[in-house]
């Protein structure tokens, strides 16, 4: 091939070779932009070790080489660009380069040594020999003083026969091995020795001359550039797979959680949306991610509009309750949760956290409807209720039965709504009077109460007492609510009665009541039977589980023993005491 030929031949590596490095360092510009995206970046010295590459190739094209050995040597250069483009595999790129030494300077075998990023210390990487094969760690054969001397002063080392030579063979691997012909030069990246390349003969001297030295030198040179962009982009794909589990383990989260979560950037794109958002709102995610928040979630924005502002002023947590109508819902009761979403002390948006409380809305009223019908012990601990199943539990407790009013003391010709009117005043003064004192109302049987201290619902040790002054009230309410001139005054009768008792839930699995049930129950219903209008009479074991209480002056009540009676569905007589308010 004649010196024209060589030069043409050149000038089209160099095309070949330019429009390479641009379209690497093109590629790197769309992957920075890509990686910004994530909130990441590339790191250092990518795109600059490049840009080395092209200013390499600028100085050759201004100083064209001749002879097919200079052409070989920018092959070579060629060779080491196209690694960079052609793979980002560490191992695969100093493989490469290695087997490309040693085919270029005719050595027996090479070495390529890393310095570690973390510890600063000089690693062996890739061990090889002509057949293009990996040496194992037994076969390493090289000169630990060269390498090290390299790497120190970043300038290469060329000897043709280390063991006569004066620099090195004093050198402990050199004699050990009778290393000959030997090689070393740094790879350099900004001015830093990251590493170096080493390749030997030990079976012939003066293998290597200035020649094969010049193009070691500016093939590592290259080489480094290769080698550093490969482990760069390794660090990147550990990184992003880092980022991208991190990632999933956040959409795991976000999935599991309940609430809808929403976020925005500072231009209110939507960016995150969970699956919880979805379900309460009703709109599919590829509908609002990346929309505008007003455009995607319009019922939404129109509740936060101006509350987004003030979370942005202030950087502050607002919270609000919204009753928007949703298209494929009705109208909702949502709970929105506004914070400033940030990135270390700089806000990039908003989050906004949604909870669907319709059903805990549509409950808490159907519960206010109930409250007004059970008492508010049972309605409170009705999952309790609905815990002990069909079945009782025995229990000791205290019954109190009030006949509030009897029909016959309201006027002959009282209409049958204002009847209902007055009576459920007075059932209302019992029922207020029995849960002052925590007591349960059993059931209302016309225009009688039925009242139940120390069940599994209002357990208590003082029972009995708590009985006795929720009849006191009641009599000093029943007293207030009627007429000061009526003939049939005083209307009340109580009875109260202390002991065993079976209590739980009683009925069908879809019809249940909670009642108390057994002889107990029955003999507190017989002494208010017999009680005369106007009188308390509680049983001999309601007196003895509070006498204290009873004579205590304090207490300001009248204890008189009545005569025993009997009751119907009793043998034996029952002990009963008569009490009442002392007034002055």
């Amino acid at each position: 091939m004649g010196i024209p030929d060589a030069h043409k031949n050149l000038k089209q590596e160099m095309a070949r070779l330019t429009t390479i490095a641009e379209n690497m360092i093109e590629a790197l510009r769309a992957q920075k932009e890509i990686l910004r995206q994530r909130g990441m970046g590339l790191p250092p010295g990518a795109l600059a070790g490049l840009k080395e590459v092209q200013n390499n190739l600028h100085t050759f094209a201004q100083n064209p080489p001749g002879g097919s050995n200079n052409l070989e040597h920018l092959r070579a250069l060629a060779q080491t660009t196209e690694l960079i483009n052609s793979s980002l595999d560490t191992n695969t790129v100093l493989n490469e380069v290695m087997d490309t030494v040693i085919r270029l300077t005719g050595a027996e075998r090479g070495y390529i040594v890393l310095r570690n990023e973390k510890s600063g210390e000089m690693e062996f990487r890739i061990a090889r020999n002509v057949e293009r094969e990996t040496l194992d760690e037994g076969d390493l054969i090289f000169s630990r003083t060269i390498v090290s001397e390299v790497a120190q002063s970043g300038h290469p080392v060329l000897t043709n026969d280390a063991l006569a030579d004066p620099n090195w063979n004093a050198s402990e691997s050199v004699v050990i091995h009778a290393l000959r012909s030997v090689m070393c030069a740094p790879l350099v990246v900004k001015d830093k020795v990251t590493g170096v390349i080493y390749v030997d003969n030990s079976i012939r001297d003066a293998v290597f001359g200035n020649e094969q030295l010049r193009l070691m030198s500016d093939f590592a040179n290259q080489a480094a550039v290769a080698i550093e962009n490969a482990q760069l982009f390794g660090r990147v794909q550990t990184a992003l797979a880092e980022v991208t589990e991190m990632k999933d383990m956040i959409d795991n989260v976000l999935a599991s959680i309940t609430s809808g979560v929403i976020t925005t950037d500072v231009a209110k794109i939507v960016t995150t949306y969970n699956a919880a958002a979805e379900r309460i709102l009703q709109i599919p995610p590829d509908m609002v991610i990346g929309t505008q928040l007003d455009a995607a979630l319009p019922l939404v924005y129109h509740y936060v509009r101006d509350l987004i502002e003030v979370v942005y002023r202030n950087d502050s947590q607002e919270l609000l309750e919204i009753d928007p109508v949703l298209p494929n819902r009705g109208e909702v009761n949502l709970n929105l949760n506004l914070t400033p979403l940030k990135n270390q002390a700089e806000t990039e948006g908003i989050t906004i956290v949604v909870d669907d409380v319709t059903e805990i809305k549509k409950r808490d009223a159907k519960l206010d409807v109930v409250r007004r019908y059970l008492p508010p012990a049972m309605v409170d601990n009705i999952q309790s209720l609905d815990g002990l199943g069909l079945g009782g539990e025995r229990r000791f407790i205290t019954v109190i039965f009030v006949e509030s009013r009897p029909f016959h003391a309201f006027p002959e010709n009282i209409h049958p709504q204002d009847l209902m009117e007055q009576l459920n005043l007075y059932l209302t003064a019992g029922a207020e009077a029995i849960h002052h004192q925590s007591g349960v109302i059993d059931k209302f049987m016309g225009n009688e109460i039925m009242g139940l201290f120390n069940t599994q619902l209002n357990p208590c040790d003082d029972h009995a007492w708590r009985a006795v002054l929720s009849a006191l009230k009641i009599v000093d309410d029943y007293m207030a609510l009627a007429p000061p001139d009526d003939p049939h005054l005083p209307y009340y009768r109580v009875g109260i009665h202390t002991g065993v008792a079976t209590l739980g839930n009683v009925g069908s699995l879809s019809r249940r009541e909670f009642t108390a049930i057994g002889d107990t129950v029955n003999l507190g219903k017989r002494l208010q039977e017999n009680a005369k209008p106007g009188q308390i009479i509680m049983s001999d074991a309601t007196y003895q589980a509070c006498a204290e209480q009873l004579h205590d002056q304090a207490n300001g009540i009248l204890v008189e023993e009545r005569e025993s009676i009997q009751v119907k569905g009793r043998f034996q007589t029952v002990k009963i005491f008569n009490i009442q308010r002392a007034h002055p």
